[in-house]
Order: C-alpha cells, then sequence, then structure tokens
C-alpha cells in the first residue's frame, strides 16, 4: 500500500532557502551574550566522500537541542566543520590515486551540501573550519610552539608503538586490544625519536576538574582510570656486589616482608648489567621475543606466566634477606619503575608466577577468614611474618613501614600515575608540519612564530613513499633542507607531522573567530562564548580527544590565554545505530544511505526517526517499518493542519483538554531536558491522538490554540514542518522566536481521583472522589462503603492507613 505523505520536498527546499537568505543562524561572536549557549557536536571526519546514518544520528538530535535551548530564550551557537587531517583520509586518497588535499577537498564539498540537508543552525558561510587549510593549521603549529616554549613539548627516543600496515607511530589511547585502532592490524614495538606532549604535568589538574563538570559517570571513570593516580612507598633494594639499586613503588607497603623475589621488565636498563656470563644468551633471547609482544598482551590477567632468572641477587631494605631478581613480561615500563616487588601470598600474577617456577610465597597478611591457599590474598588483615610490625593492621602497618623507610633513607612516600605522556609525532604527509628546525650548530631550533605556517608541499607521490616507514616529507628536498633561523647555516626541518588529535584538541576555540589573524582566536570571541555549554559525541574519545582536549584547555589556561580550564561544561555521548544486529559499516555491506531516506521520507522524518528508535545515549536497531510510522505521524499533523472540521460551539470537557495539555508540555520538557528524546516524541504521539479523537468536540478558537500549541512542541523535532505550520497558522516571524510553552501546575490537577481500598493490603474496592478530599474524607467513605463493610464485619479496625489520591489501606 502507498504511502501518502505531506509535501515534505517542496517544504524543505523552500525553509533551508530562506534560512540560508535570511542569515537566521548566523551568531555575532564578537559582542558579549547575557544568554549564550555554545552547542557543539564532534566535528565531522571527511575521510571519505559521504555521511552516513550514525553522522546523522549525531548531528539531527543536538540541533534538535540546540533549537529547544533557542526557544528558550537562548542565543544559540552551533557551529559545524571538518576534522580533516588524518592518516584515513590520506590512505583515502592513495587508494582512489589522487592528493590528499583534491580529496579532501571534494568530500568536504560533497559532504556540506549533506548537513545542509539535515536543517541544522550550521553558518557554513562564517563559522565553518577546516583543519588542514593552512589559515587553521598555522595555529596548531603556533600551539606546539607555546607548548615547547613552557617546557610542555619535547623530544625523546622511546619505545613507541608501530602499525606495520599504516607505517606510523599510535600513541597508548589509539591501540585497542593490541591492535592499531585504524586498520585493526597486530601493533608491534619499535625505538625511535619522537615528540610529546608533557600530559602528566595535569595529571592531578585533570583529576580534580571532574567537581566542576556534567559528564557521563562512565566517561569520567575510565578516564580516572587512564590517569591512573596511586599512592604508595617507592623504595630501593640493593643489588649485591653493586653500587646499584633496583627501585620498585607499592601500594601496598605493609606486605614489604612478603617480598620473595624481584621483577623487572624486560626492557629494564640494568638487564644485561645484572645478567651473570653463564645466562646472558638465555636472558637475551627472552628480551627480543618480549619485544613482540604487545603491552596488552602481557598485561593480560589470564595468560601463562613467563620469565628467566638473571642470576643475581638484591638486599631486603629492612630484613636484610637475600632476593633473587627474575625478569618477566608482565612487568611493563610503562607503569612504575619498570620493576616490582613480588609477594606472591598476596598478589595473584605474582602468585601464579611463583608456583609455575617454585618460588616461595610467604603469608604477611592474614585475614579473619582462613584464605584460600589457591590464590592470593589481596585484602586487609593482621600483619604476620612481618618483624616488629607483627599484629598491626594492615592500613596501620602501611603508614609504619612508610615511616621505617623514610627514617632509614631507604624510601619515600610517592604518587604514581599510570598516564604517560602524549607521543604526537606521525610518520605521515596529510597532517600539520612539526615547526622545528634542526641545526648542527644551534640543536633543535623553533621556528619563527612571524614564519607560520610551515606549508605541506605540494608535489608528493604518495604511493612512492608508502610503505617505507618514513616520513614521506623526508623524500622531498626543497622541503626538509633549510637555513636555520639562528645562524643561517645548513639545516633541516622536522619530517614528522602532528597527531591528527592535536588539531581537534583546541578547534572549539576557534570556531567563534574561524577568520581571526592575529591570534589562534579572538580573545574578546572566546570570553564572550567560552567554554562550550553542551558537547556531545562518542564515548570512544574517553581517553583521546576527551582527555587531550581538556589536558590542552589547562595548559592555556595557565599560560593565561583563556578565562577558563575545562573545555566542556556537559557532555552527551549517542548511541549506536545497528543494523541487522551489528554497528553498520561499509565493510559489512549494512550501511544505510541517508541521501535515499530523505529523498523518500524527508529530512524531518529521518530526524525524528533516528531521536524516537530508542534512548539516544543507546542508539538502536534500524527498522524500514519504523521510518514509515513517523512518516505516517508528521502526515497526521500536516492533516490536522489544513483540514476544515466541523466544529462544537462550546467546548466538551474543557478542563480535561487543558489538562492534557499541560501535561504533555510537562512530559515533552522533562524529557528534552534529560536527551530523552525517544520518550519526548511518545507524549507528542499521545498528545496528537487525543486531539484527534476530540476534535469534533472543541470549539475552533479553543482547536486553533492546541494546534499552535502542537506546533511549538513539533517544531525542534522537525524544523522544517514547524516553521511551514506556524507560518499556516498566520504567524509572520519564525517558529524558533518564540518561547518555549511552560506549563501551569495547577491545570495538571485532576477533578476526581479513583482511590483504591485495601483490607489488610489485599485491594477489596474502588471509589471515586474530589482530587483535593482530604485524608478523613477519604477515611470515612472507605470505611462507610457498602462494598469495603462486608470485609469488616465482626472485626476490629487496628489501623488506617491513607496515601491521598491513591488509596486507603484498612488493617483488621
Amino acid at each position: 500500500m502507498r504511502l501518502v505523505m505531506y509535501p515534505f520536498k517542496e517544504i524543505e527546499a523552500k525553509w533551508q532557502r530562506r534560512w540560508e537568505e535570511s542569515g537566521t543562524h548566523r551568531i555575532d561572536t564578537s559582542h558579549p551574550e547575557r544568554h549564550k549557549y555554545y552547542c557543539l557536536v564532534m566535528f565531522n571526519y571527511p575521510s571519505s566522500d559521504k555521511l552516513h546514518i550514525g553522522h546523522w544520528y549525531n548531528y539531527g538530535p543536538t540541533d534538535t537541542w540546540a533549537r529547544y535551548k533557542k526557544m528558550q530564550g537562548f542565543r544559540v551557537f552551533e557551529p559545524m566543520g571538518y576534522d580533516a587531517f588524518g592518516l584515513p583520509a590520506e590512505n583515502y586518497a592513495i587508494e582512489k590515486g589522487v592528493h590528499p588535499a583534491h580529496s579532501t577537498a571534494e568530500n568536504i564539498k560533497q559532504i556540506r551540501q549533506q548537513l545542509k540537508a539535515i536543517g541544522a543552525m550550521y553558518d557554513f558561510e562564517d563559522k565553518e573550519i577546516d583543519t588542514s587549510s593552512p589559515q587553521y593549521y598555522r595555529w596548531t603549529q603556533w600551539l606546539f610552539l607555546k607548548l615547547y616554549k613552557n617546557g610542555l613539548a619535547y623530544r625523546k627516543k622511546a619505545p613507541v608503538n608501530w602499525c606495520p600496515k599504516c607505517h606510523t607511530v599510535l600513541a597508548n589511547e589509539q591501540v585497542i586490544d593490541g591492535r592499531c585502532e585504524r586498520c585493526s592490524s597486530a601493533v608491534t614495538k619499535k625505538d625511535l625519536v619522537q615528540w610529546f606532549f608533557k600530559i602528566t604535568r595535569y595529571a592531578d589538574a585533570l583529576l580534580h576538574g571532574y567537581k566542576k563538570i556534567d559528564w557521563p559517570e562512565k566517561t569520567v571513570l575510565m578516564q580516572k582510570n587512564w590517569i591512573g593516580r596511586s599512592e604508595g612507598v617507592e623504595m630501593s633494594f640493593f643489588v649485591e656486589r653493586s653500587s646499584k639499586t633496583i627501585d620498585v613503588f607499592t601500594t601496598r607497603a605493609d606486605t614489604l616482608f612478603g617480598v620473595t623475589y624481584l621483577v623487572l621488565a624486560p626492557e629494564y636498563p640494568l638487564v644485561n648489567e645484572l645478567t651473570v656470563h653463564s645466562r646472558k644468551e638465555k636472558v637475551a633471547a627472552y628480551v627480543e621475543e618480549a619485544k613482540m609482544e604487545t603491552e596488552i598482551e602481557r598485561a593480560s590477567i589470564i595468560r601463562e606466566k613467563t620469565g628467566i632468572f638473571t642470576g643475581s641477587y638484591a638486599t631486603h631494605p629492612l630484613s636484610g634477606e637475600r632476593i633473587p631478581i627474575w625478569i618477566a613480561d608482565y612487568v611493563l615500563t610503562s607503569y612504575g619503575t619498570g620493576a616490582v616487588m613480588a609477594v606472591p601470598a598476596h598478589d595473584q600474577r605474582d602468585f601464579e608466577f611463583a608456583k609455575k617456577f617454585n618460588l616461595p610465597i610467604r603469608q604477611v597478611i592474614v585475614p579473619e577468614k582462613a584464605p584460600n591457599n589457591e590464590q592470593a590474598y589481596t585484602g586487609e588483615g593482621k600483619m604476620v611474618n612481618s618483624g616488629s610490625f607483627n599484629e598491626l593492621l594492615s592500613r596501620d602497618g602501611r603508614e609504619r613501614i612508610a615511616d621505617c623507610l623514610e627514617k632509614e633513607g631507604k624510601g619515600k612516600r610517592k604518587i604514581n600515575y599510570r598516564l604517560r605522556d602524549w607521543l604526537i609525532s606521525r610518520q605521515r604527509y596529510w597532517g600539520a608540519p612539526i615547526p622545528i628546525i634542526y641545526c648542527k650548530s644551534c640543536g633543535e631550533v623553533p621556528v619563527s612564530e612571524d614564519d607560520l605556517p610551515v606549508l605541506l608541499p605540494s608535489e608528493i607521490d604518495l604511493k612512492k613513499t608508502h610503505g617505507s616507514g618514513e616520513s614521506p616529507l623526508s623524500s622531498i628536498p626543497d622541503f626538509v633542507n633549510t637555513p636555520c633561523p639562528q645562524c643561517g647555516k645548513k639545516a633541516r626541518r622536522e619530517v614528522d607531522t602532528m597527531d591528527t588529535f592535536v588539531c581537534s584538541s583546541w578547534y572549539y576555540l576557534r570556531f567563534p573567530s574561524p577568520h581571526y589573524e592575529k591570534g589562534a582566536f579572538d580573545p574578546k570571541a572566546v570570553k564572550n562564548w567560552l567554554p562550550v555549554d553542551h558537547y556531545v559525541g562518542g564515548a570512544e574519545h574517553a581517553v583521546l580527544h576527551l582527555l587531550y582536549a581538556r589536558f590542552i584547555t589547562r595548559a592555556l589556561y595557565d599560560l593565561k590565554l583563556i578565562h577558563f580550564d575545562e573545555p566542556f561544561m556537559r557532555l552527551v555521548h549517542q548511541g549506536v545505530i545497528t543494523n541487522k544486529g551489528v554497528k553498520m559499516s561499509k565493510s559489512r555491506g549494512n550501511v544505510v544511505n541517508p541521501d535515499a531516506l530523505i529523498n523518500q521520507y524527508g529530512s524531518d522524518v529521518l530526524r525524528m526517526y533516528l531521536m524516537f528508535m530508542g534512548p539516544y545515549e543507546e542508539g538502536g536497531e534500524w527498522n524500514d517499518n519504523g521510518i514509515r510510522g513517523i512518516s505516517r505521524f508528521l502526515t497526521r499533523i500536516w492533516k490536522m493542519a489544513s483540514e476544515d472540521c466541523h466544529h462544537q460551539k462550546i467546548t466538551a470537557n474543557s478542563q480535561e483538554l487543558k489538562r492534557i495539555k499541560h501535561h504533555t508540555i510537562k512530559r515533552v520538557t522533562a524529557e528534552m531536558e534529560r536527551f530523552h528524546f525517544n520518550t519526548a516524541i511518545s507524549a507528542l504521539m499521545e498528545y496528537v491522538n487525543y486531539l484527534a479523537k476530540a476534535r469534533r468536540q472543541i470549539v475552533l478558537s479553543d482547536w486553533q490554540k492546541e494546534m499552535e500549541t502542537l506546533f511549538l512542541l513539533i517544531a525542534p523535532f522537525a524544523p522544517h514542518l514547524g516553521e511551514e505550520l506556524w507560518t499556516m497558522a498566520g504567524h509572520k516571524r519564525s517558529v524558533f522566536d518564540e518561547r518555549w510553552l511552560s506549563y501551569d501546575r495547577t491545570a495538571l490537577e485532576e477533578e476526581e481521583v479513583t482511590v483504591i481500598i485495601q483490607v489488610n493490603g489485599r485491594v477489596r474496592g474502588r471509589i471515586t472522589l474530589p482530587a483535593n478530599s482530604s485524608e478523613e474524607v477519604l477515611r470515612e467513605n472507605a470505611l462507610n462503603d457498602k462494598r469495603i463493610q462486608k470485609w469488616l464485619a465482626g472485626k476490629e479496625v487496628k489501623k488506617v492507613i491513607v496515601a491521598r489520591g491513591k488509596l486507603v489501606n484498612i488493617v483488621i
């Protein structure tokens, strides 16, 4: 059966043209706004030529929220741009045999047209940014220089994550379960000289910032765990017949007397020196084998433990006991000191290792209940086998042992972090060049800010350089060779480019003034509009973009360049749209094309269906029948607004009409505030059903008021149709210049209520009474009801419990 729809194509084309011609979405950010509202969605990544439904699910509902806030009286700023640098865009260009600048520009052109079809409040003329344009990455390079000059950017040789397929370095955050987040190839280790941002300096500040922001609890927890703050003691074990010490960090100093061996990471700098001659060959082989494994694999709790003895020993700092020194791949250099004091009785990994290699297991903490000898006991208890610390509670013992170590100069209290500095070097072409020059006489020389941007060379054959493992820029002599800015001698440019997350770590600052040439951002515009009030994007960025943006914001705040230290005050994550039970992707062949749906059903229908299909933060399963249902719903509203209808001279039950209207306003408003679009739309559907049934019992003037209420409520969800209906109702100005409706609390009160009567907790009857009846009236009516009296005959009433407006429970 053919679906008859309202004329959405004409309506949507008309209003998109009007919005663009009138400049209704343009915001002057140069002036302060008393009621400003900066609503931002994570910007688009134009690595391919089309938006898909997942993008729509991010952008459409967020625009509905922005329009709702505008109707509440806020001056809403909702910009859009393109996160255009990066590995996927470069690989796409190589695949298509074109230059990344050309393919990216073409992709942006097509995506911009798709974005316009959404009907969102984006200002493409004046408030659009492209991170791959020199006008933008000039200031990304400026940001690098600011961090460099303030000790927050540095270069060092380090073992890094290397993707053999993408031929580039990956930050720890870009390795998922030991694989590249982009291509899923197994990640290996490689020693390279790389650039880092010193995010670790801000570990505590980042942890303290959560108090002032409204973010999902899960995201906050993920960041806290990634930062990994732990308080403990760092102590020294002296190596026998050597002046060397092995420093270890522990959060459980109370277990110190349970140490039966030390474990070093295979990469620990003293491994070769500590290994006795007779074991060097075997130890070297083990170390090489460990280098082939990822940190994720090595840290796995279910993996069988491996290790090798060095042949050397150290001395226990308090007992003087001789402690063997082992090497094991479950110890990592990326956390703590790269050495661990092994307490097998009270750490499960140490327990499994000791069992396998037949090492002593000494219990030093006794729990209240008998321990399970088949696993380590990791809880609190009473200290035993711990010399003078015996009988202390473990929590007290921690402090006493820490005091002792500090007093004897063998240890100190310390705070450790799991967080490591942000690795930003990438051996790829399509990124912002790092503005550093290397001179044999002067060393590292930063490019002058006046000489920015350091431009990417336009002439390059990426297919020739792809797969070499070297940065493609190193193959271009005209780019590499340059005079030293300080001495004028021959020098070489840095050939690595910056991680694309550097570009997105500050883009929200640029949006209010994208054409500003005197700095990365106009200080006045930033003062007027920042921080971002509402930010929407994927939860997969919890320890990537979201953490990096917080770090950059705090660094700029400390440099007194901005007035705030948290970028996003409220954060919402959208869920995932699935098709046939799995996430949509081209490789699975289950992608739904939004262009075809817009052509068939219209932009408003697609937007509303995406919001209706399930809780926004959870997403849902795509269903073609569902989108047809939304199309019928909007068509029904169109017909109700368009068709003539016979009306009564007097509205029947006007009080009920008023109550349902205000109840709907209350529900839609409450659900919108919680970002629960699906239940807000459900409330609108119930309201439309009621109006459709009651329309012939409503006087014409009341009907017109009810329809205007409906038009105002539906407008943020279906903006094109909302504008059209509001104009049809005789209004000259935009529906989005009208104020969002408030509800009348007194109108919500029902005239009569049905009260349940229970006897000893069982329902025995119901009575209908005025809604404002007192407890005494409810009590008397319940006791005197004929249906209830038969249950009370010959019984003593001990108590009558009244819940006003709901029930009366008689206890006999």
